[in-house]
């Protein structure tokens, strides 16, 4: 065998951060010793797993048909370490999850896996739904948890949580607090809205197909609560979910458009790559997903 798991594990966090110092860092490793690890796996095979462009690394195709299988290959000696090593239980994993459910859901998952396995460390990155994903597809992530639908072939998506958006309005706004209010009216007016390539704008977009030549978009903001914070302080509408609108709606510093022409319900996901080997740790934390009081659409079920 002409590579070690110390090679495989160079190539994977390289892979991972697209530059082999990060990669060191990372690994508490000299650069020059990661890199001449590196440059000795692909010289063995006669193989270049990268494509170089100053101290930028970009994975090639066959760095690319790699990855799985090494990924595959730490996470089980990562299992056969600690079960030699006395350790029991699952093993810390890389986490994703999109803006609503990072900030309002997963503290909480975290937090029960935290307690249940304290010396298994779980780390979160958020970002909307294309970012998880394509973090999920080239293995950077572990898991993901969503709130957008896509199709991809590398990746599977399991329903998990309902949810739903609402569309929120400064208390003073003209709409306020006048019943249920008509399409006519809502494309009257200029809204706030999230990104594309997010779950809550995939949401939206579907809701108002039908009117997208008359809807007047004013902003788009990366973050559910920089919505709720303009919404507050203009005469925008806003939408987002009805997670991230509770305390600014509890404190009366927004207020609830009733929309009934509009269907704003939507599905919260988890996401995994189909090649990807159910560690311990994500067993672990797929259990404690599945055992969350599921809410469908707002609403305890």
């Amino acid at each position: 065998m002409r590579f070690s798991l110390r090679h495989l594990q160079i190539f994977t966090v390289t892979a991972r951060l697209e530059s082999i110092s990060a990669a060191a860092a990372e690994l508490s490793m000299s650069q020059s010793a990661a890199s001449a690890a590196l440059l000795e796996l692909e010289r063995r095979y006669d193989k270049p797993l990268f494509d170089r462009a100053g101290k930028r690394l970009r994975i090639n195709e066959t760095g690319r048909s790699l990855l799985p299988a090494a990924r595959d290959l730490l996470d089980r000696a990562e299992e056969i370490d600690a079960l030699l090593s006395g350790r029991l239980g699952p093993g810390s994993f890389r986490l994703g999850a999109t803006q609503t459910i990072g900030n309002h859901v997963a503290p909480m998952l975290m937090e029960r896996y935290a307690r249940a396995y304290p010396e298994a460390p779980l780390t979160l990155e958020i970002g909307n739904t294309a970012a998880v994903a394509a973090k999920v597809a080239d293995f950077s992530l572990d898991l993901g948890l969503i709130e957008g639908e896509l199709a991809h072939p590398d990746l599977s998506m399991r329903e998990w949580l309902g949810d739903e958006l609402v569309l929120i309005c400064n208390p003073a706004h003209a709409l306020a607090g006048q019943g249920p209010v008509s399409i006519a009216a809502l494309l009257a007016e200029r809204w706030v809205v999230r990104e594309k390539g997010s779950g809550t704008r995939q949401t939206l977009d579907r809701a108002m197909h039908a009117h997208s030549d008359a809807w007047r978009i004013g902003l788009e903001l990366q973050q559910g609560e920089a919505i709720i914070e303009t919404v507050a302080v203009s005469s925008l509408i806003g939408c987002v979910s009805h997670l991230a609108a509770r305390g600014a709606l509890e404190l009366g510093r927004v207020v609830r458009l009733d929309a009934p022409d509009l269907d704003l319900r939507r599905r919260f996901f988890i996401l995994s790559h189909r090649e990807k080997y159910i560690t311990p740790g994500i067993r672990a934390f797929l259990g404690i997903c599945e055992g969350m009081g599921v809410v469908e659409y707002g609403r305890e079920a």
